[in-house]
């Protein structure tokens, strides 16, 4: 019996929490409707192209023109929502994915659409998506209370779902009766649905950001947070240890019905309908979970149902049986990935939120392509069957690691900036492209304190890594023993600023505090300049 949640768990929040927001409320469903006409125009550009030559590549090209600009653009994408208005930025994107559906229309309404066009026009909105989707999973936790975002993140997934259910479906029904051209419009008018919905969101503290960051720079900064963030690379490798070996399950589940329970392509349908109903019913008790079991505890019991499911679905020939084994599947999948997709949206401050997030977009997209892969390759030389039980294997593995290597628990756990610096006055006044800096801190340590100071440096070593550090060392001076100097180098004057004037945490204050305390005196602060560089004299530079 799995042991309930300790007490000082998170209290019971409601699947429908989040919808009491108005704000939330408007957005989620202009949302759900623009997925819905995303899964539409999928259908849409399959259909245009079933009676074409080579019909067969080119309509698995749909898929890969939708799904191959989010592993290109996912990382840039999220250095665009860090570092540019996010609202601004959904709404520009969600302006140019209705320009190019009004395009598509207009044109296949015309009899003017060839394969190339509709791939380019395809591609296109796979740009737009990979454009919003960080973006628009970094305003999550602006428009919701913190101990909502879980039930959030699982009515995002429960939106995916509902619209590939009803999507394809609505689709199907109006080309039989319109063509293809309405469907594509329809897909026009559920992107201008949410672009009203942006526009009418009207943040009371929205994230104003005075001089843009560089885009190049941007980049850089959220990889080396990631790098250097070890509870981020932890939530990473959770989510990919279930992807991998779940991923088998969507990439062999046509041949299951065609190969072994005999099934046409509605049928196949049916088997896709007890997933996506069993993903649904997950995103409705992940707060019910989540108030029962410990995360561990959660990822423990999600891994060995999933299991079961890939065990059952791999030696079955009954199809109701198969059917109720998909169910917990669904719930699992979606579970597992809504709770690890929370928990990053919890730990990430707000100046790297969307380049994190991007992160993990990347790492679950491309867990899920390679698994893809990988199975395909293991069931054309091992069979379905055998697929399925490595898969099945990799998986109760995977989730038995979760108790010998746990998420890290994150409550009570602050990620608002902290402005704790006092200014500093220099002589110069570099210009912020100046670079790179090394900032040089020393500190008196008495000989009893050293351990203790030693190891609180570690931690002040990855905060200054995650916040702009691309190098750290500290030495100790062998003329003075006590002596200690903290080194690290910043790419440039600009990043340093940034660095202390809003990527500080209040986890990085109590870092650094701990590291001060045990000093004698206050630690001596020296930033040095490259020689060559342009300054002006004789004015203050006020820095953190």
């Amino acid at each position: 019996m799995v042991a309930p949640a300790d007490a000082t768990a998170e209290p019971s929040v409601s699947a429908w929490s989040p919808l009491r927001t108005a704000v939330y409320r408007s957005l989620w469903l202009a949302l759900l409707a623009a997925n819905v006409g995303t899964w539409m125009q999928t259908v849409g550009a399959q259909w245009l192209l079933v009676h074409q030559a080579n019909a067969s590549t080119l309509v698995a090209l749909v898929q890969t023109a939708s799904l191959l600009p989010m592993l290109l653009l996912a990382l840039p994408a999220g250095a665009l929502a860090d570092t540019f208005d996010r609202r601004h930025l959904l709404i520009a994107v969600q302006l140019f994915l209705v320009v190019v559906a009004v395009g598509l229309t207009l044109l296949t309404a015309a009899g003017r659409m060839p394969p190339a066009l509709l791939l380019t026009l395809t591609f296109a909105f796979g740009v737009g998506q990979a454009l919003t989707l960080p973006a628009w999973a970094a305003v999550i936790p602006e428009l919701v209370p913190r101990e909502q975002l879980r039930a959030a993140s699982a009515l995002g997934s429960i939106s995916v779902n509902v619209a590939r259910a009803v999507g394809p479906a609505a689709a199907g029904v109006l080309i039989a009766r319109a063509g293809v051209a309405p469907v594509f419009g329809l897909n026009a008018v559920a992107f201008l649905i949410f672009t009203v919905a942006l526009v009418r969101w009207r943040p009371g503290d929205a994230r104003a950001v005075e001089v843009p960051e560089r885009f190049t720079a941007a980049l850089r900064a959220g990889g080396r947070y990631v790098r250097h963030s070890p509870t981020v690379r932890r939530l990473l490798r959770r989510a990919l240890v279930f992807v991998i070996p779940a991923s088998a399950l969507w990439a062999l589940l046509p041949l299951v019905a065609s190969r072994r329970l005999g099934l046409n392509s509605s049928g196949y349908g049916l088997l896709l309908a007890a997933l996506g109903v069993g993903a649904i019913g997950g995103g409705l008790l992940l707060p019910w979970i989540r108030t029962r079991l410990t995360a561990n505890q959660f990822l423990l019991v999600a891994g060995v149902l999933y299991g079961g499911a890939l065990i059952v679905v791999a030696t079955v020939r009954v199809v109701p049986a198969v059917l109720i084994a998909l169910l917990p599947a669904g719930l699992s999948w979606v579970t597992v990935l809504a709770n690890v997709n929370a928990e990053i949206q919890l730990f990430l401050p707000g100046w790297v939120r969307a380049r994190g997030l991007a992160v993990y977009q990347v790492v679950q997209g491309g867990g899920q392509a390679v698994g893809a892969l990988i199975w395909g390759l293991v069931a054309d030389l091992g069979g379905l069957v055998g697929a399925f039980g490595v898969a099945a294997a990799l998986m109760l593995v995977g989730a038995v690691t979760s108790q010998i290597w746990p998420l890290p628990d994150l409550r009570g756990m602050t990620k608002d900036p902290a402005a704790y610096r006092p200014p500093l006055t220099l002589a110069l006044q570099p210009d912020p492209r100046v670079g790179p800096v090394l900032v040089t801190v020393t500190y008196r340590i008495p000989p009893e304190r050293e351990a203790e100071f030693l190891d609180a440096m570690e931690h002040v070593r990855g905060s200054r890594q995650r916040t702009g550090a691309m190098r750290w060392g500290l030495f100790r001076a062998g003329e003075t023993p006590d002596q200690f100097t903290e080194v690290y180098l910043v790419p440039s004057w600009d990043e340093h600023l940034r660095q202390h004037g809003g990527r500080l945490t209040e986890a990085d204050q109590e870092a650094e505090y701990r590291a001060r305390d045990l000093a004698d005196g206050t630690p001596e602060v020296r930033h040095l300049l490259p020689a060559a560089a342009e300054w002006t004299f004789g004015v203050g530079q006020q820095a953190a």
